[in-house]
């Protein structure tokens, strides 16, 4: 079974006009999975995200910023890229949240996949720092609690979004627990992901050059990444899901076609079946081009439901 989690609150959060990370992103996304084929998808609310669940991977004061910064009208300016308006908090809480209640489900027998089409998105959150449009760290929040009330010791996230996830990586960098596996373009912001980073031994950098396409994307996963995660034998896969490295993203320069979003999900379907019960776990991060994104998030869904 496939679970969707979202919340309206996610579509309220806007940066303002003009800004990349628009409500019209999530908007996309979900008529893109208003289609007959995926009516059979559970669909439910996202919860929000317990500050017991946010303090495992972010500090006091930086959880104590995020949702004491309710602009009463308006936005307020974290950094250059990443702002915050009235309900930015509460949708924070639930884009969290929502990555937190699909593992607990999953991990319970009620599903054996999810998606969670949410917003903001999170891999470039750090312990302390709110930056590239991320408030909290969604996918990292999520693994943390897979570790804590789990009690899991072999936890994947593989990230595919064109930006490197560097909060993740830096929140993880010293988890053995946790092997942190990334394709990311280089140079881009933001700035981070070199292949000589490894952390303590459980960080995986595979960095595009710009104009690469969807043969480098495929060498790279198929010839380093994909053999790395099969040795690992995660016992859950958490997915980062960009949808950014599309050839029609104004954000990147990489050259992917929608198709190798389903290739790469397909591919990591399988890695949970062999080794995690199939248990798997994406969410929304970065895509930038409407209809691309609404095209690569309904392949990457179809592929998740009937794989």
């Amino acid at each position: 079974m496939l679970q969707l989690y979202t919340h309206s609150v996610c579509l309220q959060h806007d940066p303002g006009p003009g800004h990349a990370e628009s409500p019209s992103r999530l908007r996309a996304v979900l008529q893109a999975l208003d289609q007959d084929r995926f009516a059979i998808v559970d669909r439910i609310e996202a919860p929000r995200a317990t500050r017991e669940q946010l303090l495992r991977v972010h500090t006091a004061a930086h959880v104590d910023r995020i949702l004491g910064t309710t602009p009463d009208a308006g936005t307020v300016r974290l950094d250059e890229d990443t702002l915050m308006s009235p309900v930015s908090a509460e949708a924070g809480l639930r884009a969290a949240g929502a990555v937190v209640a699909a593992v607990d489900a999953i991990m319970r027998g009620n599903a054996t996949r999810a998606f969670c089409a949410v917003r903001p998105p999170g891999h470039h959150a750090t312990p302390d720092t709110a930056m590239g449009f991320c408030l909290f760290n969604n996918i990292a929040v999520a693994a943390a609690h897979a570790l804590a009330v789990h009690g899991l010791k072999r936890i994947a996230i593989a990230d595919f979004d064109v930006h490197h996830g560097n909060g993740t990586q830096d929140i993880f960098q010293r988890e053995p627990r946790v092997l942190f596996i990334s394709s990311h373009q280089s140079p881009l912001y933001p700035g981070t992901g070199s292949a000589q980073e490894h952390g303590a031994g459980n960080i995986v950098n595979a960095p595009l050059s710009p104009g690469d396409g969807s043969y480098e994307f495929r060498e790279l996963w198929d010839g380093a990444l994909l053999p790395r995660l099969q040795a690992f034998k995660p016992q859950l896969v958490l997915v980062s899901a960009g949808f950014d490295a599309h050839r029609n993203d104004p954000l990147s320069d990489i050259r992917l076609q929608t198709e190798d979003y389903a290739w790469i999900t397909e591919r990591l379907v399988d890695l949970a079946r062999a080794h995690a019960g199939g248990k798997l776990v994406s969410t929304l991060e970065g895509g930038y081009d409407l209809t691309a994104l609404a095209a690569s998030v309904s392949a990457h869904v179809n592929a998740l439901l009937e794989a």
